[in-house]
């Protein structure tokens, strides 16, 4: 089936690589090729699709052509010590309508995620994050999605669906899949103040730039409980990739990028990851594409060195510490994993006939705040959300 809608990788593309060092990521990966077809993916843990259309953004027209910038600069990369295999399917192409591409890509992420691999969406523009969140309808299951992003692109619903609106739609239409929301990087004067107060009415969790900066690992207990990450490649600055029109003087850094990008990678949880608004049109030099192949790689470093330590069912191999906090006769419980030496905090739901205990994943820091006495805010939203 996925057939129908891949097309192969551009054979000037594959022309210039066939040289490169044997140890090199072309020569690593399975390739939709025009004679051979679609490679055999059994086996494969992660699968490339480029998403060729942009006609979902209000401002950035160009990014349909940026799958195939970012394989020129990331097939030239070597190869990490991952024992997994990659593949590479091609591109959606545009379809008659949008509503066209946004229903091929997401009969594609439902293919692949239903054979247990990730799609990582190299874009096109950021609205087809909606399609890869409606793949999961298919799966039946309830979706936390988390955002990189210097705007929520809540929109106006009534304005129809773009890259400026695709969460609005997200929230309001049926299914409603969505579990819960997280914004990384938002800058307070892109964002309307009305919106904010939404978020922070919703218990969603946001984080301006401002707190990650120099506390980048801060991202890591974030992206962890997520099943989609969006990445609008526009958060990052300008003087370290021009990517997108909407690239701005301030945002996260290029080594900030990647290290967001392997804590991504790092998740036992995170299934689909879409990286979206690259333009080669405002990259002259194509500095962006090359620092987006980068991410891609860091991406693929951290899948390979998961750990499978997510708590699923047993507690019993983890590290539990208990800190009483006196306001408020609370007890709170954190694990910690002797493993990967992350940590997650235990909330209760539901009221004391019927409460019930779920896992959220926080950090030391978390752990540092309830031993001196203050809540972690991430435990105090998980509780208003009744997770």
């Amino acid at each position: 089936m996925l057939s129908h809608y891949l097309a192969p990788v551009r054979g000037n593309i594959l022309d210039s690589a066939e040289n490169l060092h044997q140890e090199t990521l072309f020569h690593k990966l399975r390739i939709h090729r025009e004679i051979e077809g679609i490679p055999d993916l059994n086996g494969v843990k992660i699968a490339l699709v480029g998403v060729m259309d942009d006609r979902g953004s209000k401002y950035n027209a160009g990014a349909a052509e940026g799958p195939d910038s970012i394989r020129r600069f990331l097939y030239p990369l070597f190869a990490g010590k991952w024992n997994y295999e990659i593949a590479d399917l091609g591109n959606i192409y545009m379809g008659e309508e949008i509503t066209d591409t946004y229903f091929a890509l997401q009969e594609v992420c439902v293919s692949l995620l239903k054979e247990q691999i990730i799609p990582v969406i190299l874009g096109g523009s950021q609205d087809l994050t909606y399609a890869n969140y409606r793949s999961y309808d298919q799966l039946e299951q309830t979706v936390n999605l988390v955002s990189i992003d210097s705007r929520f692109d809540l929109g106006k619903h009534e304005d129809g669906l773009h890259d400026e609106s695709y969460l609005s739609h997200i929230i309001i239409n049926k299914p409603y899949n969505l579990f819960n929301f997280a914004n990384i990087g938002y800058q307070t004067y892109f964002v309307n103040q009305e919106e904010i107060a939404l978020m922070e009415r919703l218990n969603f969790e946001i984080s301006r730039l401002g707190q990650t900066h120099g506390n980048i690992q801060e991202v890591e207990p974030i992206v962890r409980d997520a099943d989609i990450v969006s990445f609008d490649l526009g958060c990052i600055r300008f003087p370290d990739a021009p990517t997108s029109r909407r690239s701005s003087p301030n945002g996260f850094s290029a080594e900030e990028a990647c290290a967001i990008a392997r804590y991504i990678g790092l998740s036992d949880k995170v299934t689909s990851f879409g990286l979206y608004q690259y333009n080669p049109n405002q990259d002259d030099n194509k500095q962006g594409a090359h620092l987006v192949a980068q991410m891609v790689w860091y991406f693929l470093e951290g899948v390979g060195q998961r750990k499978g330590d997510y708590p699923f069912s047993s507690k019993n191999d983890y590290l539990k510490f208990n800190v009483l906090l006196e306001e408020g006769d609370h007890t709170l419980i954190f694990y910690k994993s002797p493993l990967s030496e992350r940590w997650w905090i235990e909330v209760p739901i539901g009221d004391k006939a019927s409460e019930r205990h779920t896992l959220i994943p926080c950090s030391y820091p978390d752990y540092q705040s309830a031993l001196e006495g203050e809540m972690p805010q991430r435990w105090w939203k998980a509780k208003q959300r009744g997770i």
